[in-house]
């Protein structure tokens, strides 16, 4: 783990933020590749998922037809909404604290956190421990709205993204002509106040949620959980996630919250140990119960699609598969990140799936005459237009091909002497090392190919 964050420093993945006055402990940034990483992961889940998506399913054994939408909700919401959905009464830990060491922990984690003071005895063992007594700590950020600071001015930042979506299904449902079943989508940003942010960007204050709330039929509830539960779990094998380290794991009874009906942890290895990546979850009719509650707003769904005599109205039942945008960006780092030996020397190489790659080819030119960097400069500006692409002259070209290895870039095309008679180009494979000629006019369609799958 050490030896990744170094990298991602290095090579301009992800820094600490505000670095320059001493960093906020819980809060990154991404930087310029780091940045192209994980658009690419959220472009790559928003395809998949919402706009690419394949119409029908089979589900129990029939083909089965849905439809997915997307929103984008304000971060700052009426604050009757944490009220309905239980986060401003519920929404807490029990925390102690120290005033020794003056640290702050989660009274149900202590028997396994280390000392601070001394590391080879848990919180509250040592001496120099004094604990407070346990005290609920709400876990959203407040903030107040407009000119007064009073208690009618406080809002909160959202700690999730899904209650925008349940506050917005009958707005969906009247404008987008979708009907049962069918799925909302979000990415957006979500905010807690953590007390013990850890492990490099897998737990931080501020982190943005890939969010799926589906709504479908009581009766059909188990089939679409199934599905979404599977299907979920596929997406992040698709991508590269080796299946030894990534883990589909259902909740034991006495794990689920009161109202869900059924969830499962799509979990992965990291170095610090096992993890979740995302949770797919039938959370019943929970949610929509609760804003028509306090609402006062009727969110019934009126089928009119069957038979005359079964036209019904009901609550639909909601599959959320919810996943965290950083934890996938860092479970694909870890997944990529591999040292091996070439010519006697360690080489870095980030594995990266092409689709997730933040650069996908580099130009190289072999040397900077004879005309090579001109058409390297003319194949780099054509390839810009559609991919990400790099553009390298300095340097012996071995170094220039390591400097691609540790970025992860699936491709280097080095412009050379035969370019100038033929009209080729070397092609590297950044995993398997081996070189092949190309025609230069049909590397855009080539590249197309390798890393999105369309000419």
């Amino acid at each position: 783990m050490e030896k990744l964050v170094s990298l991602c420093k290095r090579r301009g993945f992800v820094f600490p933020s505000s670095e320059i006055y001493g960093g906020l402990n819980g809060c990154w940034d991404y930087g310029p590749l780091g940045v192209e990483l994980k658009r690419n992961i959220k472009e790559a889940w928003w395809k998949d998922m919402v706009a690419g998506h394949d119409d029908v399913s089979t589900l129990n054994g029939a083909p089965s037809a849905y439809s997915m939408v997307g929103v984008d909700c304000s971060i700052l919401m009426n604050p009757q909404v944490w009220v309905a959905s239980g986060h401003v009464g519920g929404f807490s830990d029990p925390m102690v604290d120290c005033k020794g060491c003056k640290g702050r922990f989660r009274a149900d984690q202590i028997a396994d956190l280390k000392c601070p003071e001394k590391p080879s005895k848990c919180v509250g063992e040592s001496d120099k421990c004094q604990l407070t007594d346990a005290r609920a700590f709400n876990l959203m950020f407040k903030t107040n709205v407009g000119a007064l600071e009073d208690s009618s001015s406080i809002a909160y930042l959202r700690p999730e993204t899904a209650q925008g979506i349940f506050v917005n299904f009958k707005n969906v449902c009247d404008t987008s002509r979708v009907r049962v079943p069918f799925g909302i989508a979000q990415i957006g940003k979500a905010f807690r106040n953590e007390i013990n942010p850890r492990n490099f960007t897998f737990r931080s204050r501020e982190f943005e949620q890939m969010e799926i709330e589906f709504f479908c039929s009581p009766e059909s509830s188990e089939g679409w959980y199934q599905y979404w539960r599977n299907r979920r779990y596929r997406w992040y094998t698709d991508l590269g996630l080796k299946s030894d380290k990534l883990i589909l794991r259902d909740h034991h009874p006495d794990e689920l919250a009161h109202y869900a009906k059924g969830c499962a942890d799509v979990e992965y290895e990291f170095p610090f140990g096992v993890s979740e990546l995302e949770g797919i979850a039938n959370r019943t009719d929970f949610d929509l119960r609760q804003h028509m509650q306090h609402s006062g707003k009727d969110l019934n769904y009126f089928d009119d699609q069957e038979p005359d005599a079964a036209k019904r109205r009901f609550v639909p039942y909601v599959i959320e598969p919810s996943a965290g945008a950083d934890r996938a960006t860092l479970a694909f780092l870890c997944e990529a990140y591999h040292e091996d030996q070439v010519e006697g020397e360690t080489r870095i190489v980030m594995r990266f799936h092409p689709r997730l790659a933040p650069i996908k080819a580099a130009i190289l030119p072999l040397v900077k005459k004879e005309g090579m960097p001109e058409k390297a400069a003319e194949l780099y500006r054509t390839l810009r237009k559609r991919f990400n692409v790099f553009y390298d002259e300095k340097g012996a070209i071995g170094r220039r091909y390591r400097r691609q290895d540790e970025v992860g870039t699936p491709y280097c095309i080095t412009v050379d002497g035969q370019t100038l008679s033929d009209a080729t180009v070397t092609v590297r494979d950044r995993d398997s090392l081996e070189q092949s000629r190309v025609a230069m006019g049909d590397i855009p369609g080539w590249l197309a190919e390798k890393v999105t799958g369309d000419a």
